[in-house]
């Protein structure tokens, strides 16, 4: 059996870390070597990190360790704010049953039938992920047994309070028993987060992972000077010059979101939208049409396309800026994932150079800039823009090799 030395360290079993090493993961990432000795001390845990860091496993990896499959009753609830980050949690924590047969994990959320999931329920289930609607659902039903939870993890917590489930949060605690290890994890530290850990926290190792280097690293940034009038047209200039393979087009509302789509389809692009307006089911079959490349643009907003990890996403458009340096953070992190390169285009009205500006100091990097002209529509380099010009040629062959690799597995798209 082969040992990785790091996980090993961390107290991870031999058959775990070959799954590991078979996922080409060979060394805990930095939330990981920070959480998962504590977590397996039994201690609560308040870790602020980023999507993409390895969160995921930093609590799945110590809730195998700790689960007793001798005891067919539930002993783990993950709590997720949507379905597809409960889908995504469940196919990672599944990878790892596999090689644990007597471990049995299920997800728990609305839009599925309600009597399959009552007799699933009735089975050995030790873990189970699930949204806070459809566990609550189960709970008043009695369906679900969680009085021998030993471990809770509340996960995107902030996401979750934003989505309004504050409520059903407190619910599902306060019918779990005292006796339990509390996972908290979240992207920012907000007051409502804080309360919640305050309230129902025992004495919290308290963990925060920088993540800021992935914004310079990994990811090529540039920043289109342009107007409200001209942002779409800009916009569709950018998306005809770079051609991605498959990118997320960020707007600050729902309304927003739903026009520009409506506009792109207008135009003849490939796109569809994502917000927190749509019904689970309608979420679900955008994701599938987004993941199978069906569709090349996603037009969303934030807090929908939190926890988003889809391979492939070559490109991220800020259509609309963000108004804070974590949701920055957040927003261009879907894409450069798994050591691949990514890149970020923020368009930048007169009105927006404020937050800019703190973008900027908050990830300590100037962003090349490139102006664009209303009347004509032309690209102007500003002079910290010039050197990024050759990136962006650069960028955009890789990208177009990428896109051909992808085209031969998944067919040609309409419009490229």
């Amino acid at each position: 059996m082969i040992n990785l030395p790091g996980f090993k360290t961390l107290g991870i079993q031999p058959i775990i870390q070959k799954r590991l090493q078979s996922n080409g993961i060979s060394e805990p990432t930095p939330i990981q070597n920070e959480t998962i000795p504590v977590l397996l001390e039994g201690k609560d845990v308040i870790a602020q990190a980023q999507t993409g860091t390895g969160k995921t496993l930093a609590f799945l990896l110590p809730i195998l360790e700790k689960v007793d499959p001798n005891q067919p009753n539930v002993q783990a609830l993950i709590v997720t704010p949507t379905r597809e980050l409960a889908l995504q949690i469940t196919a990672e924590l599944k990878n790892f049953t596999e090689v644990l047969n007597n471990i049995h994990a299920l997800a728990v959320y609305g839009g599925q039938d309600v009597v399959q999931q009552m007799k699933k329920l009735k089975g050995a289930i030790h873990i189970v992920i699930s949204t806070p609607g459809r566990l609550l659902d189960h709970m008043r039903r009695e369906t679900i047994d969680l009085s021998e939870v030993s471990m809770l993890v509340l996960d995107e917590a902030d996401q979750m309070l934003h989505l309004g489930f504050l409520p059903e949060v407190k619910e599902i605690i306060t019918a779990l028993p005292l006796n339990r290890q509390t996972m908290l994890f979240s992207a920012t530290m907000t007051k409502q987060v804080r309360s919640i850990a305050n309230q129902y926290m025992k004495k919290p190792v308290d963990i925060r992972i920088k993540n800021k280097q992935i914004t310079v690293d990994e990811i090529d940034q540039l920043v289109v000077e342009t107007t409200d009038r001209a942002k779409q047209a800009s916009l569709r200039m950018m998306m005809d010059q770079y051609r991605p393979f498959l990118a997320i087009i960020f707007c600050r509302t729902k309304r927003r979101a739903s026009t520009l789509n409506d506009a792109l389809k207008g135009f003849g692009y490939e796109t569809e939208e994502l917000h927190g307006d749509l019904s689970q089911a309608k979420r679900e079959k955008v994701m599938k049409l987004f993941r199978e490349a069906k569709i090349q643009y996603l037009v969303a907003t934030d807090v929908a396309a939190r926890g988003i990890d889809v391979e492939g996403v070559t490109h991220v458009f800020n259509y609309d800026i963000p108004e804070d340096v974590e949701s920055y953070i957040h927003r261009i992190g879907r894409t450069g994932r798994a050591g691949g390169k990514g890149m970020a285009i923020t368009f930048v009205a007169p009105k927006d150079r404020s937050y800019l500006e703190m973008i900027e100091k908050g990830i300590n990097h100037k962003i090349e800039k490139i102006s664009i002209s209303p009347a004509k529509e032309q690209f102007t380099p500003s002079e910290s823009g010039k050197s990024q010009l050759k990136t962006n040629k650069n960028h955009k062959r890789n990208t177009r090799n990428h896109k051909h690799k992808g085209q031969q597995e998944k067919g040609k798209r309409k419009r490229r």
